[in-house]
């Protein structure tokens, strides 16, 4: 169930990013603005995002098995429109764009079904490995252009789609939740009232924000950074960028791992630290040998990590029956996080034909993070949960296992 429940998170993190690749291809053949490229690929992370708050909830209502064929075929849709007749003017893609961001809802589908699969002391890691299924996205950074250039612009959204429906078949057919899984009984309104009364809610969000919000916002802007920046060509910025994104993607397992022994508290700290200490480096744009090179990597690695540690601390804090509910609101936050620092970082470099401010307002808000991790999350951990929970421990105290 791991394993498929991954595959259909890379299958529709791999749809949900097909347009970031082609963006300075769209920006030259339409004639795009910097502000209007970062908008483009902007507009599926936030629905994507968004999208997952009313996903988790209804995962945990009717189940993984359900929601993810559906959210598989639904992404069909938007695909096909793509690719066969909305990438001609601005206003199409948005079209387009905004129903792709259903594929980004798959990760709020996926994070409820495989926690109830595996005890406790195990979430962490099984989640980080579901997790490395965002590794989708460097599916489409290495082919979407090759494929383009190869054939036609509608040949990597066929394919894309063709995969889908497979996919969505197959999960149909053989996905499973697991036994005993705690079904809410409450309607949809009030859970989610409930979740968002949940101090972890908002603890993980904050986190989530600038670990996978960074992870989503270079995944979909650094081809263009690096085109512009440093002049490098389409495909080889498209190839870095898919390095910088199966990096993250590796990592993701290992914080969740880490967090299982270390405590997720003691992880996000550090990955935190690293990505203050990246985002300094790279404000002042060094040359990429080697320099640029290992800030991006360093970072790369400090927020895979940190998207891992982030989900472990919701496995260890949340109610097994509100997991799905807090998944989707975490999720969205983690995407929004993403949304934002294209739209700064077009809007910054059109003002001053530079983004070093950037890359510091970056550095600023993982120390902000850093700084939270360190009292409120730390403090929060060491409590066990006891505000989640109405005052009463669930289990072991989660300070036996966090730091």
């Amino acid at each position: 169930m791991l394993a498929l429940a991954t595959a259909g998170f890379a299958v529709n993190f791999w749809a949900w990013a097909l347009l970031s690749p082609l963006g300075p291809r769209f920006k030259d053949s339409i004639d795009l603005s910097s502000f209007e490229q970062s908008l483009l690929v902007a507009v599926p992370v936030v629905v994507g995002s968004l999208g997952r708050i009313p996903v988790g909830a209804l995962t945990d209502r009717f189940g993984g098995r359900v929601m993810f064929p559906i959210v598989s075929a639904a992404t069909i849709v938007p695909v096909l429109y793509l690719g066969l007749a909305g990438h001609s003017s601005l206003a199409a893609l948005l079209v387009g764009g905004f129903f792709l961001g259903i594929g980004g809802t798959a990760f709020a589908v996926g994070v409820p079904l495989v926690n109830a699969w595996f005890p406790p002391e195990r979430r962490g890691l099984a989640i980080g490995l579901f997790g490395a299924g965002m590794g989708g996205t460097a599916i489409s950074a290495l082919t979407t252009v090759k494929l383009v250039d190869a054939h036609s612009m509608s040949t990597p959204f066929l394919i894309t789609a063709t995969v889908l429906a497979g996919y969505a078949l197959t999960a149909a057919l053989l996905l499973r939740d697991a036994p005993g899984r705690t079904v809410p009984t409450e309607p949809l309104t009030r859970r989610l009232a409930t979740t968002a009364r949940l101090g972890i809610t908002w603890q993980a969000s904050a986190l989530y924000a600038v670990a996978f919000g960074g992870y989503v916002a270079f995944s979909v802007y650094l081809p263009t950074y690096l085109k512009t920046g440093y002049g490098l060509s389409q495909t080889d910025a498209a190839n870095r960028m898919a390095g910088f994104v199966l990096l993250a993607v590796a990592m993701r397992p290992v914080g969740g791992w880490l967090s299982d022994r270390l405590g997720p508290a003691r992880v996000l700290a550090g990955t935190m630290a690293v990505v203050v200490a990246g985002a300094l480096a790279q404000s002042f744009t060094p040359d990429l040998a080697p320099v640029g090179t290992i800030a991006f990597l360093a970072m790369a690695a400090a927020l895979g990590a940190g998207s891992g540690a982030t989900f472990a601390l919701v496995a260890l804090l949340t109610p097994a029956d509100q997991v799905g509910s807090v998944t989707g609101v975490v999720g969205a936050a983690g995407g929004l996080g993403g949304f934002l620092p294209p739209l700064v970082m077009g809007s910054l470099y059109g003002e001053y034909g530079t983004y070093a401010a950037g890359l510091a307002l970056l550095a600023i808000v993982a120390a902000a993070a850093l700084a939270y991790t360190l009292t409120g999350v730390r403090t929060a951990a060491e409590d066990g949960g006891r505000e989640q929970s109405g005052g009463r421990p669930r289990g072991p105290r989660p300070a036996d296992t966090a730091a």
